[in-house]
């Protein structure tokens, strides 16, 4: 059962890691964060028409599964799942080289911690009352756990968090480690199948941390979620958004494919499906449960339904060296691998920059009507960043 792109769900953990950043980030160094006002007379929605590529359509044994075929695989994958933030050390070094400065620009350190700030703004914003967030496919609850946690540690205990979740399993563990980490008062486990939500309250933010990828009728989840939130709420997300099943679009592909051919032959086995890959094959992992679904779908929805205060984009290329599949392979202290890593991430923002890639990943902070401002890294933009 394969899941091998989740990357940034809880990256910041190597913050206590040996693994050291050899450059710091220096204060005189230009900022990332691009501020643009909204002026009242622009429309809504801009949206650019990309540049053209040969792209050939997904061919997928995957189309042949019924929803509930893929309802009974995801369920199965995750019952038994009890950690799904196991990253290799490599991708440590490279989050917090280079992923971790660009949060730090827009004022966040990890991607929990931009959760739990955007909370906090809520819970400071309305003393006396309880604020109630909702977090989409919230898996085990250790991330919503933990931002409660980070929430009563700034003195601010008036919230609950529902965590929605469809397994079980995974609902009765994010009960058990509420409750042995003393913040149970402020989480609450529903079971509920996304695609089928009826929310019960009003919520002053909705949180979606890797979870949108797994999503199939994203466009009436995303109608549930603006229904859902107060007219002035949030809707906080961090995820994938490159193409379905988490493959590479043929014009990153062939970037890979260069890259690839520098690794040592023992580098390229893939350890999640046990096989071996002279050439990189780009598994498509929709052809199980739910993983990457309609990744390519989302930013584009997200587009046309609601507005983004934040838009924060990255990575495409250096994703397969880091995941799971291949990432172990690469010692994290070791000069040529980190130099590889280092190589592969500057094309990927080259290519990037250039906009013959489109970014694979997103943090954003979307509303229901327009903002003042909106916040993004110079040279992108959300309706720029979509791979048609």
């Amino acid at each position: 059962m394969l899941h091998p792109f989740k990357l940034i769900r809880r990256w910041w953990q190597a913050k206590t890691d040996p693994v050291a950043v050899d450059e710091p980030v220096h204060n005189d160094a230009p900022s990332p964060v691009f501020i643009e006002p909204v002026h009242n007379d622009a429309p809504s929605h801009v949206f650019t028409e990309p540049e053209q590529h040969d792209a050939t359509p997904i061919e997928s044994p995957a189309a042949a599964l019924t929803y509930d075929d893929r309802r009974r695989q995801e369920t199965s994958r995750f019952a038994g799942e009890l950690d799904i933030n196991n990253l290799p050390a490599i991708f440590h070094y490279w989050s917090n080289k280079y992923l971790r400065p660009e949060l730090e620009a827009f004022g966040y350190k990890h991607p929990e911690h931009f959760f739990e700030t955007e909370f906090a703004k809520i819970v400071e914003a309305s003393p006396g009352r309880i604020s109630r967030f909702a977090s989409l496919g919230s898996g085990n609850g250790d991330a919503e756990v933990r931002i409660a946690q980070g929430l009563l540690a700034r003195g601010l205990s008036e919230f609950c968090i529902d965590c929605l979740e469809l397994t079980p399993e995974m609902n009765v563990r994010t009960m058990e480690l509420a409750l042995q980490s003393g913040v149970a008062a402020q989480i609450r486990a529903v079971a509920v199948d996304l695609n089928d939500w009826k929310p019960e309250y009003p919520y002053a933010a909705v949180m979606a941390n890797q979870s949108l990828h797994h999503m199939v009728e994203l466009e009436r989840i995303f109608d549930t979620v603006g229904r859902a939130l107060t007219s002035d709420g949030r809707f906080l997300v961090s995820d994938m958004i490159g193409r379905n099943g988490h493959q590479r679009w043929p014009e990153a592909l062939e970037i890979v494919r260069v890259f690839w051919s520098e690794l040592p032959e023992h580098y390229r086995q893939n350890l999640q499906l046990n096989r071996d890959e002279p050439e990189f094959l780009d598994w498509d992992c929709s052809s199980e449960g739910f993983e990457g679904i309609r990744s390519q779908d989302i930013l584009a929805l997200l587009c046309k339904l609601f507005h983004f205060e934040l838009f924060l984009p990255f990575a495409n290329v250096v994703d397969p060296f880091i995941d799971r599949s291949f990432g172990h392979h690469f010692d994290a202290e070791a000069e040529w691998d980190r130099d590889f890593i280092d190589r592969v991430h500057a094309r990927d923002e080259q290519e990037l920059r250039a906009g013959n890639i489109k970014p694979a990943h997103l943090i954003a902070v979307l509303t229901k009507e327009p903002t003042p401002v909106r916040r993004w890294r110079p040279g992108f933009s959300p309706e720029t960043s979509i791979r048609h």
